[in-house]
């Protein structure tokens, strides 16, 4: 269902990841475990609900990727759908990379 509902296709991807909840400042450690152009999946215990707004940065080997975010899906003990809400300049410049590195563009 969620599938459809997507603007470009996930792929697989293991990435540490920090999430940040913007109106407490909240600092919580994910893994991700896909990502597109538009989003990805966090694996974490304890998932923000849904609509919350966050910045998140994922770090993958030599690299990092920060952004603004929002919760789009969250599936408690197991982890959140995010929406990327900026994705411009030297941010889009190492996302693409990753997903070119993936195949994927």
């Amino acid at each position: 269902m969620y599938a459809k509902l997507r603007k470009s296709p996930r792929f697989p991807f293991i990435a540490s990841a920090e999430v940040t909840e913007l109106r407490s400042e909240a600092r919580l450690r994910a893994r991700t475990s896909d990502l597109s152009r538009e989003g990805c999946y966090l694996d974490m215990l304890n998932p923000l609900p849904n609509g919350t707004p966050l910045k998140i940065q994922v770090t993958h080997q030599d690299g990092h990727f920060d952004t603004t975010g929002r919760v789009v899906h969250s599936q408690p003990h197991m982890g959140m759908g995010v929406a990327f809400e900026e994705v411009s300049g030297l941010k889009a410049q190492t996302l693409d990379k990753w997903l070119a590195d993936l195949g994927t563009a």
